[in-house]
């Protein structure tokens, strides 16, 4: 444990930064899976209604710094080729 004031607060910090990335990460894959689900259902009305609010959690997480760009990108092109595969 470090023994310097500013590092204590920094610690404290950090900590409450990861516990709130860990569950903006839980709620960006749980809206993935939901797409990935509807597509493998094969309901393009549902996939495109979960495909919009993974695009914005894609975004927001991106905006917040908790994933990378690339992340993003990759994901975003996955599931819009999975999604106009039903089309």
């Amino acid at each position: 444990m470090a023994n310097i004031k500013q590092q204590i607060k920094r610690t404290k910090t950090n900590e409450k930064s990861r516990l709130a990335n860990f569950s903006y990460k839980s709620k960006l894959k749980t809206s993935l899976k939901d797409v990935r689900t509807a597509v493998a259902a094969k309901d393009l009305a549902k996939a495109e209604e979960c495909l919009n609010v993974a695009y914005k959690n894609l975004d927001k997480a991106l905006a917040k710094g908790i994933v990378h760009k690339n992340y993003v990108s990759r994901n975003k092109s996955k599931l819009a080729e999975a999604v106009n595969s039903l089309k």
